[in-house]
């Protein structure tokens, strides 16, 4: 494995690169799997073709269908089902109690965040990866 930053070979299982400090997997010039100089915004290593991921999207978190956060508020967003879907469970399990405790009134709360959703103003999820159209 090679350091993202400084191209230096790290040891396998080391979390620190021994050159320039920099935690594994970090950094942004250097292919993680062959330690080749790569453009900051490449998608893919030229030398090796592994995949760096989307620019944009951090690595290993799949990115969340707008429609299907948007729908899920206008719909269920009393329960806080698109909150669950985004990863805010806390949000969710507070809309669930209160829609309870105002026997539906919270539910309103959620129907708005759908709109947010669908118009654009809420466009991230609880990873800060931005969602798909």
């Amino acid at each position: 494995m090679y350091c993202r930053n400084c191209g230096n070979e790290m040891a396998p299982g080391a979390y620190v690169c021994a050159r320039c400090g920099v935690p594994t997997g970090s950094g942004c010039d250097y292919c993680y799997n062959c330690g080749n100089k790569t453009d900051p915004r490449a998608v893919v290593c030229v030398r090796c073709g592994v995949q760096f991921g989307q620019p944009g999207v951090p690595i290993g978190y799949p990115q969340k269908s707008k429609l299907a956060a948007g729908l899920f508020g206008l719909f269920l967003g009393g329960w806080g089902v698109h909150n669950f879907y985004l990863g805010f469970t806390s949000k969710g399990v507070i809309q669930i109690v209160l829609t309870c405790l105002t026997c539906g009134i919270a539910a309103l709360w959620g129907f708005i965040e759908g709109i947010l959703i669908l118009s654009g103003s809420m466009n991230t999820d609880a990873n800060g990866v931005p969602l798909k159209e």
